[in-house]
């Protein structure tokens, strides 16, 4: 991610496009960075549909000032600069949650899809290890300034000298905060190491996909004591945009939902897709409600997964909206069989 060396061939043809004024070439130039510069968005913002809003605002931006880009810094450093000053002032304006609250770092969180992750092999690893939702909720810890520091040194790489320039704060200022903001990393993942530029860890495994799929079997079905063996007892679990994870039992959990209602008649009919979002299995659930001619997205589960079990279950309400690529409805089909989002 930092600059070296004499002008590229990539920010010498972007030069000659700043200067011709071409929008169809600066879109093609500026788009290749899209994917990328969005999970980047994603980190400091944890919430996948203001991510694609605020990546779009860098292109915007960038345009308007493409003036500014002299070539003295990589097109990649220049973007990434854009879009982090893009996201600190949609922070600015977001509507704070008091620090204090239960699950107040966890209000805007959203999944992010992995068919949205980079397609290059470099970046994908830092991406595909940096998106995992316990590092995503670690990092809302931070305040905004204090998180755009920590991301750019010590996910991008970038020398302190470069961060401080581009959040226009002093290099000593970029040292103490990024002391600060890892010490807070620490607390919230004191098992996890701070080197995310790492290799990511493995793709998911065949047990791990079979849990998925009985998780969407046994809702399918209405097998509630299945369910409960799929819960790991000491059960972490969320459903957002409700604040705060718990600890809980498999039946408790269980006995919870149906408490709430569901797989009681009218919310029991359910289908399911397997997918994987933040590097995690996941299940898109639908439900069909007796008077509805379809099946309609209702939750997005993620599952964390341990010896088989399901440790940690963070789900996210997803009705009534298109979310991550997923179809919004299903059809109803006596042959139907489960389906799979993971290469969608």
């Amino acid at each position: 991610m930092t600059d070296a060396g004499p002008l590229s061939a990539d920010e010498a043809t972007f030069l000659e496009v700043v200067r011709s004024g071409d929008p169809a070439r600066f879109a093609v130039l500026t788009e290749r960075h899209r994917r990328e510069l969005q999970v980047h968005c994603y980190r400091m913002l944890a919430n996948y549909e203001d991510a694609r809003d605020m990546t779009q605002e860098t292109f915007l931006r960038a345009w308007h000032k493409r003036e500014s880009f002299k070539g003295n810094a990589a097109l990649r450093t220049w973007l990434y600069r854009i879009a982090t000053n893009a996201c600190l002032d949609f922070l600015d304006k977001r509507t704070p949650i008091p620090s204090e609250l239960p699950g107040s770092e966890t209000a805007h969180l959203q999944p992010y899809p992995d068919r949205m992750l980079p397609e290059d092999p470099q970046e994908s690893a830092v991406a595909r290890e940096t998106i995992e939702l316990a590092f995503i909720v670690a990092v809302q810890h931070l305040p905004p300034r204090q998180r755009a520091v920590f991301i750019l040194r010590d996910v991008l790489g970038w020398p302190a000298s470069k961060v401080a320039e581009a959040l226009e704060i002093t290099v000593a200022a970029v040292t103490s905060g990024l002391q600060r903001a890892r010490a807070t990393i620490r607390e919230q993942l004191p098992d996890r190491r701070l080197d995310w530029q790492l290799p990511a860890r493995h793709e998911l495994s065949n047990d791990e996909r079979g849990v998925v799929r009985s998780y969407i079997d046994a809702h399918q079905r209405n097998d509630l004591d299945g369910l409960i063996a799929l819960l790991r007892e000491d059960l972490r679990f969320v459903m957002l945009p409700d604040s705060g994870i718990v600890t809980t039992t498999a039946k408790d959990a269980v006995d919870g939902w149906v408490a709430g209602g569901l797989f009681r008649p009218g919310h029991d009919d359910w289908r399911g897709i397997a997918t994987t979002v933040n590097r995690m299995p996941a299940a898109a659930l639908y439900l069909r409600t007796p008077d509805a001619p379809e099946y309609r997205l209702f939750a997005v589960a993620a599952l964390h997964i341990v010896g088989g079990k399901i440790a940690e279950l963070i789900g996210f309400d997803a009705t009534g909206k298109p979310w991550l690529g997923l179809p919004t409805t299903l059809p109803v089909d006596e042959a139907w069989v489960q389906g799979t989002a993971e290469e969608a």
